[in-house]
């Protein structure tokens, strides 16, 4: 069974972690902090089977690579990882803005590409259509069976 394609704000969520070192990587494991770092998400993953598993809400409900996933795949250089577009995310509170765009990714990533100049967003989306080239092209299994995703905020 493969990963369904995610919105693309999931990379931006995914670069936020790693400029917010959210993530540590033990293994084949990861351990992926919320924004609000009130939980975290659990990624596990085998590279030469070509998939990987999260627990996050997308990934559990929807069948979509979420961000959790996505930043893992950023860690271990699966994906190009570019500390200059990721420091552009840094200290975004995806949860909170999200929720007060009653979770329309669209309004909340334009309101996260609001906050930086013209110059960085043409950056920052071009980097970001790349990866998204690239994940599409991965086209990742899952591992194992789905896992239910922590609560809490």
């Amino acid at each position: 069974m493969k990963w369904k394609h995610p919105h693309i704000i999931k990379i931006y969520e995914a670069l936020g972690t790693l400029a917010d070192d959210r993530i540590e990587v033990i293994g084949n494991t990861a351990r992926v902090y919320s924004s609000s770092r009130n939980k975290f998400y659990e990624v596990s993953f085998d590279l030469k089977n070509n998939s990987i598993m999260s627990n996050d809400n997308g990934s559990y409900w929807n069948g979509e690579l979420g961000y959790p996933a996505t930043a893992c795949l950023l860690k271990i250089g699966l994906l190009k990882f570019d500390p200059r577009m990721a420091d552009l995310l840094k200290g975004v509170k995806w949860k909170d803005i999200n929720q007060s765009f009653k979770n329309d990714f669209d309004k909340t990533l334009a309101f996260v590409e609001s906050t930086i100049t013209d110059y960085e967003r043409h950056l920052l989306v071009s980097y970001v259509n790349e990866l998204d080239d690239k994940i599409r092209g991965l086209n990742l299994s899952l591992l194992g069976e789905k896992i239910i995703p922590p609560k809490g905020y």
